[in-house]
């Protein structure tokens, strides 16, 4: 096995790219956190890991789909994960390290605003429909600006299931953007992540979707931070990235070619949102620093050397990503056991499993490779291989 990556935290707060890691969440590992029942966190470990990213000058993106929103987080769990996230960011402005020297708490987190606590088995149709859609949104931007943490509004399952056309989709999401005090951050999740999401913004044909998209954007610019972009399509992102108006940002939120859309193209380059970062953290830090000090080529080349874990953590089903997230925390220590809530760590065979562990140890991203190689035989062993 190799030895950990020479990989440096910052002295000074990364200023080149506006970077965002997805971070999961950590079950209580003695409570039933089955498909179904409510979750029940770690939240000491839960916490921990956000300020290991703190620590590593990434802003963290919280309630988002890594932490398993719709996918085993029921909404009490993702109000009080706000909550205590929120209050954590601002202890870390408080404290003022410096790597995060004159960041806000906005800087630090941004929580995801969904309509998750709606039951789309009993969500009435037509206009009633969209009115229950826009009240669920209404209620969790309320709490996400409560906590003082920048609020990325979500797509919603439920807002795709009664939408009837693209119209709907800009009347819900202009009340939204009309009641939000601050800047937001749009999220487009494609189906690869999400199926119940097939023909948001009111079209199958990206093309035409990406048309709505763009009409609410330079609608309302200034009630907009960036968009997060999650189609796993490189040239459609850079087509988009050069289509917005100025001061809206372009956060990739492609966990395959992060790297050559963080790095650029000499005119533009995409800020970041993803899942991955919350994997790769040291390795992220280490390039945005040489971002920082002008040394484009090494900080591509390093993001280039997690780009193979990363689409195979990524692969179809990509929906399962959030298991590979977890176990690399589990294999660094920063969890007691290999465990999501909703069970969604069983999504995975143990081959894909073991050809995560052998990518990260390749790219430097054990930390104690020792221990790791511990938990990952024991894991094997249960597995009985």
């Amino acid at each position: 096995m190799k030895a950990p990556g020479a990989w440096t935290k910052p002295s000074a707060p990364i200023t080149s790219r506006n970077v965002y890691a997805a971070a999961h969440v950590v079950p209580q590992m003695n409570a039933e956190n089955t498909p179904g029942s409510p979750a029940v966190l770690d939240w000491q470990a839960t916490l921990s890991y956000r300020h290991e990213l703190w620590s590593w000058g990434l802003g963290v993106a919280d309630a988002m789909d890594t932490a398993q929103r719709g996918m085993g987080l029921d909404w009490a769990a993702t109000q009080e994960l706000i909550s205590r996230s929120a209050a954590e960011a601002a202890s870390v402005v408080h404290s003022a390290p410096a790597a995060l020297r004159g960041k806000s708490v906005r800087d630090l987190i941004s929580c995801g605003v969904g309509t998750d606590q709606l039951v789309l088995e009993n969500l009435p149709t037509g206009e009633a429909g969209l009115h229950a859609v826009q009240a669920a949104y209404l209620e969790q931007l309320e709490v996400v600006e409560a906590a003082g943490a920048k609020t990325i509004i979500m797509c919603s399952r439920a807002l795709a299931a009664v939408a009837r056309n693209a119209e709907d989709y800009l009347r819900i999401y202009t009340a939204l953007l009309k009641q939000s005090s601050q800047p937001v951050i749009l999220h487009w999740l494609g189906t690869m992540f999400d199926p119940a999401l097939a023909g948001y913004w009111g079209s199958a044909d990206v093309s035409v979707a990406t048309a709505t998209f763009l009409e609410l954007i330079n609608s309302n610019p200034e009630k907009i931070d960036g968009v997060k972009v999650s189609l796993l399509d490189a040239e459609h992102e850079i087509q988009l990235r050069a289509a917005l108006p100025a001061g809206v940002r372009l956060y990739t939120g492609d966990d395959f070619n992060y790297p050559e859309l963080i790095r650029g193209d000499g005119q533009s380059h995409s800020d970041a949102l993803l899942g991955i970062f919350a994997a790769i953290y040291p390795a992220a830090s280490t390039a945005l620093q040489a971002f920082d000090a002008g040394d484009t080529e090494r900080g591509y080349q390093i993001l280039a050397s997690t780009q193979e874990l990363g689409k195979h953590i990524f692969s179809a089903p990509t929906f399962y990503y959030k298991t590979g997230i977890a176990f690399l925390a589990w294999l660094n220590g920063h969890q007691s056991g290999f465990q999501l809530v909703g069970g969604l760590h069983s999504g995975r065979s143990l081959t894909h499993l073991a050809t995560t562990f052998a990518l990260a140890d390749e790219a430097g991203l054990l930390r104690d490779p020792e221990d790791a190689a511990r938990r990952m035989s024991a894991l094997l062993t249960t597995g009985g291989i």
